[in-house]
């Protein structure tokens, strides 16, 4: 099968690779609007060639998968319907499923109903520390779930296909709602991205910052290891997703002044019930560790 890659980044990279480690692609193209990023992906051996367009990378493509940022979406979305083969899976690993979805009815179905049917929106739910295709893995998602949310109008042959790939990568599949999908992805995925980002910000704005950060432990490093994502993908994330984030950053908002009262007025109970729930929750096995991007 012929994959065309558009967006060469980590888990576009780790999934061409993936594919390809298991027999299932033996021929990638990549483009991207970074040219260096797609000359890195041919240097590491994910992709065979570099394309110069969109247009190029296409050409006789059997699998279109989109891994630019979701807020790069309907741009990517309008020019794949410009010259995706007929015959061609169309599909993602965007992070937010419902704004890639409409942003790909509108794209696709502007060029062809058809070729909407064929558009199998999905979310690899993996990820690194770092970005960068130099840093793409072929077993990222050994074990890992693969989240692909069809609608009525998907073709079953085309949502098969794709479900079948990520299953030869190692992921196990699973079908979801794509209002589901947000809705759970905003509080377990996005919310603790936000988190992080703020809580290294705040500490590297303060005036002693530098010297804050050289007393950090292991725990401080566990906690914001996730800051060091890529700060468009994730502000895409965020913008894409706003009503579902917002409305879990509220809730977490509304527990912070919880706890800054039982922190000012020295209310031991309180703060003991709050980590309470947490320990024994995170304790218990109901966080399943790893398996998150």
């Amino acid at each position: 099968m012929r994959l065309a890659l558009i967006g060469v980044g980590l888990i576009g990279g780790s999934a061409a690779a993936a594919f390809r480690a298991a027999g299932v692609v033996t021929d990638v193209i990549g483009f991207d609007l970074d040219p260096a990023a797609a000359a890195r992906g041919v240097s590491v051996g994910v992709l065979d060639r570099a394309a110069a367009s969109v247009a190029e990378a296409l050409l006789d493509a059997e699998l279109i998968l989109l891994a630019v940022p979701v807020g790069a979406m309907p741009a990517a979305l309008a020019e794949v319907a410009l010259y995706a083969p007929p015959f061609a899976v169309i599909s993602d690993v965007g992070s937010t499923k419902v704004s890639v979805i409409e942003a790909a009815r509108v794209a696709l179905s502007a060029n062809s109903s058809f070729s909407f049917r064929r558009f199998v929106p999905a979310h690899p739910i993996a990820g690194g520390e770092l970005p960068g295709v130099e840093h793409a893995d072929s077993a990222l998602f050994r074990g890992k779930r693969l989240i692909t949310t069809p609608v009525a109008d998907t073709h079953a042959e085309a949502l098969a296909r794709v479900e079948a790939l990520w299953h030869a990568a190692g992921a196990e599949v699973i079908r979801m709602d794509a209002d589901e999908h947000d809705a759970i992805f905003a509080a377990v995925s996005h919310l603790p991205h936000l988190l992080s980002f703020a809580l290294v910000a705040q500490i590297a704005g303060e005036r002693d910052g530098e010297r804050k950060l050289g007393f950090a432990g292991a725990g401080f490093r566990d906690f914001t290891r996730i800051a060091a994502a890529s700060p468009v993908m994730w502000r895409d994330v965020a913008l894409a997703n706003r009503t579902a984030l917002s409305a879990e950053l509220r809730g977490y908002r509304a527990l912070l002044d919880d706890l800054q009262r039982a922190v000012d007025e020295a209310d031991a109970v309180r703060l003991m019930q709050v980590f309470d729930l947490a320990s024994r929750t995170r304790r218990g096995g109901r966080v399943k560790a790893g398996d998150g991007e």
